[in-house]
């Protein structure tokens, strides 16, 4: 059985969330690590925070999703930031990621508002790159 099998069984068997938003857990793990330069390290020195884990799936979602992420997430159904913890500590009971004795539960509900984080913050990236001007540039000209 691949990695994806497995996770999508246990979304499933869980039932609470998409098994798109384990499959979406696992690629940003590697996000958050690299961000906490932590990928040269081997075992337990890789570990990373909750806060960690969150600051790579939100860095991991404005790159796939862009100001629609909140939107994508919520359709999983992934209402908060708790909600990725739920799914962090789910997949620790099933061995398939491991825990230090402080990590908590907790460390995920500290995390951001999704509108704040992906709407909010949104700076479009098409001026100058399909050879566009914005409007007030044109008007200058």
């Amino acid at each position: 059985m691949s990695d994806r099998d497995k996770l999508r069984e246990i979304a499933l068997r869980d039932g609470r969330y998409s098994p798109e938003a384990y499959y979406f857990l696992f690629e940003a793990l590697e996000v958050a690590v690299k961000l906490a330069g932590k990928e040269e390290l081997q075992g337990a020195a890789r570990h990373v925070t909750g806060q960690e884990v969150l600051k790579g799936m939100r860095e991991h979602a404005i790159t796939a999703f862009g100001p629609l992420a909140g939107h994508v997430w919520r359709s999983w159904g992934i209402k908060s930031t708790l909600d990725w913890g739920r799914i962090v500590f789910v997949l620790v009971e099933q061995s398939l990621l491991r825990r230090q004795d402080d990590d908590r539960l907790e460390d995920f509900a500290a995390g951001f508002d999704f509108d704040a984080a992906f709407v909010d913050a949104y700076k479009p990236q098409l001026s100058g790159v399909l050879g566009v001007r914005p409007a007030h540039e044109e008007e200058t000209s």
